[in-house]
């Protein structure tokens, strides 16, 4: 590569490059950026900081269905453990999940506690 150094006050200003050269910098600076991002959440999940969601669980969510009936079931929960987790009777769970009653938050915090998700996501 030759580069055309532009200098002010007798130092190195500016760098100027063939196009061609500037564009494979900038591929190879995305492709970094996207090797860094694959890291990371390699890391999260090996760490347990993070969890992959079946994509059957994300179209559930999707198309509208409770996400705690949603999550439960992903967890494998009946509802009276859920209930028993959370210190709520299995009705009550089953009134939540069917939209027929809304938790306190105090019970929304208990529920993705038990759950492993974070609020946001059975809200």
């Amino acid at each position: 590569m030759k580069a055309q150094i532009i200098e002010k006050d007798g130092r190195p200003e500016w760098a100027v490059i063939p196009y061609s050269e500037y564009e494979r910098l900038l591929e190879a600076a995305e492709s970094l950026d996207d090797v860094r991002d694959y890291d990371a959440v390699n890391k999260a999940l090996s760490s347990g900081g993070e969890e992959l969601v079946p994509a059957d669980i994300a179209d559930q969510l999707i198309n509208g269905e409770n996400p705690v009936r949603v999550w439960r079931k992903h967890r494998g929960l009946s509802l009276s453990e859920l209930a028993a987790v959370c210190k709520l009777t299995p009705a009550a769970v089953s009134q939540i999940e069917t939209g027929k009653r809304s938790p306190s938050i105090e019970k929304i915090k208990a529920i993705a506690a038990a759950l492993s998700v974070d609020v946001d996501d059975i809200i």
